[in-house]
């Protein structure tokens, strides 16, 4: 890991602090339920506006329309333009 200090002393490193946040996607055919990672102090919303098209999930379980696992993935990527809603795990009692 290689590191920088600027002139006033602050560190600047390649590694990025990154919060977990257990969530629940919708999309037009499957629910998916899997980790995304937020910076300290921004909402799950702002890691959704920013340019990408995609958003990367981790530890993924994606659901049928009856709720049966179909799939499980350590990493998956969704497009946003497929996203209907999305909301943390504990906020909506799944997860």
């Amino acid at each position: 890991m290689s590191m920088h200090v600027d002139h006033k002393g602050k560190y600047f490193t390649e590694v990025i602090s990154k919060d977990v946040v257990r969530t629940v996607l919708q999309t037009l055919t499957v629910r998916v339920i899997g980790d995304i990672y937020v910076r300290p102090g921004e909402r799950l919303k702002d890691e959704l506006n920013k340019s990408e098209n995609f958003i990367a999930v981790t530890d993924a379980d994606v659901l049928n329309a009856r709720g049966e696992k179909i799939y499980h993935a350590d990493f998956l990527t969704v497009n946003l333009d497929h996203v209907l809603w999305l909301s943390p795990a504990d906020a909506s009692g799944e997860g």
